[in-house]
């Protein structure tokens, strides 16, 4: 049984109906997304509402913040402005979406911290703290963080938050998808932390849109091209969202 995993969508709607497009021609229906639907781009209620046909939806540091404005500590000027534009957007006294809205903010409120099948932990930022702490890259060859992130699971874990896809292993490496030829065969009797990547917001200097699919065995990513200009030229329009969010949008920066 094949198993899409997305995360940190970011109210990109063209680069979102680009990946679930691609489930659609493979057939896969069971989709599993690591948090983050919103923040940064400029629809965040067409992303809601899509995402009301996954089957899980975990909480992101984003939709943490949107509920929580405390949460914002930590936020960069970009982020917390981006965070008050999406939250009039989704505003309960808006006079158009006023009804939608409550149903936006009903399944956001239901959004749990975690989830675990089969030992297999699906959290957005570690199993440490599944919505706010960040694993990067070059963090994998710091023994006594990845020793702490590595005990609180028991085989896999599935992250996002970085926006960089790739895996941590337990000899302190981290593997680029591309250095894994897109493909990893979880190895019998080990741990491994996985990286899904960014659906709406790459990072890692691939602006095409990242998620991976899961068949309990091994994870293969998937990069799609979508039309980041056209996504970049809403957020441009968009009094409240930064500028340089759309424009890293077509570097993957």
């Amino acid at each position: 049984m094949l198993q899409a995993i997305v995360s940190d969508i970011h109210s990109n709607l063209e680069a979102m109906k680009v990946v679930l497009d691609d489930l659609l021609s493979k057939n896969i229906s069971d989709i599993i997304c690591l948090g983050d639907i919103i923040g940064y781009g400029p629809n965040p209620r067409e992303c809601i509402d899509l995402a009301t046909a996954f089957r899980v939806s975990l909480l992101g540091n984003h939709e943490e913040a949107l509920m929580e404005e405390l949460r914002t500590h930590g936020f960069n000027p970009k982020a917390t402005g981006a965070r008050e534009w999406t939250y009039a957007q989704l505003d309960l006294a808006h006079s158009t979406h006023k009804e939608d809205n409550k149903r936006r903010w009903d399944f956001i409120g239901e959004m749990k911290h975690e989830y675990e099948e089969n030992k297999v932990i699906y959290v957005h930022g570690s199993p440490c703290e599944p919505t706010r702490e960040y694993v990067y890259p070059r963090e994998a060859i710091i023994g006594s963080k990845m020793e702490r992130i590595f005990g609180a699971f028991q085989s896999v874990c599935f992250v996002g938050h970085t926006h960089m896809p790739g895996v941590f292993t337990q000899d302190l490496r981290f593997l680029r998808p591309e250095d894994a030829g897109h493909l990893y065969r979880i190895p019998k009797g080990q741990k491994v932390l996985i990286n899904v990547g960014s659906v709406g917001q790459p990072r890692d200097g691939d602006p095409r849109a990242c998620y991976l699919i899961w068949d309990g065995k091994a994870v293969v990513w998937r990069r799609l091209s979508y039309d980041t200009e056209k996504t970049a030229q809403k957020i441009f329009a968009a009094e409240g969202l930064d500028r340089t969010l759309g424009v890293r949008l077509r570097t993957g920066r």
